[in-house]
């Protein structure tokens, strides 16, 4: 069986960037083959600029961070940057989020699940993805 498509919002990145936990653990799934993960410009573009002016990280490391990100990220490029778009563009399976407020509640956009980073793992342990 293919590995499940996924599109992270900016937020898990950051999450698992800084935090760990769950984010971290989907991040560690791609890199071990488990999932394939889909990106774009504007995600990585959103998510330089608020390691740099939110996090105070300087410009060689916000570059690193991105130069390796897209080193295991698959990259699209959707006439609109939104998430919903890039999965949609991506034919992704899913949309990780931590965007409790807006992404999170929709569920569902064009055949594509919305999930958070702790019920994608925990559906994939399972074996139900």
């Amino acid at each position: 069986m293919k590995p499940p498509k996924v599109v992270f919002d900016t937020n898990i990145f950051i999450s698992a960037i800084l935090f760990g936990g769950n984010p971290l653990r989907c991040l560690e799934m791609s890199w071990e083959g488990k999932i394939i993960v889909v990106t774009s410009k504007a995600i990585l573009l959103e998510l330089a600029e608020k390691m740099n002016k939110k996090f105070d990280w300087e410009e060689e490391e916000v570059r690193n961070l991105i130069e390796g990100i897209t080193k295991f990220a698959g990259i699209v490029e959707p006439e609109e940057p939104e998430e919903k778009e890039v999965a949609q563009e991506a034919k992704a399976d899913f949309i990780v989020s931590g965007d409790k407020r807006h992404i999170l509640p929709l569920n569902k956009f064009e055949g594509t699940k919305i999930i958070s980073a702790a019920d994608f793992i925990k559906q994939f342990t399972r074996g139900s993805i």
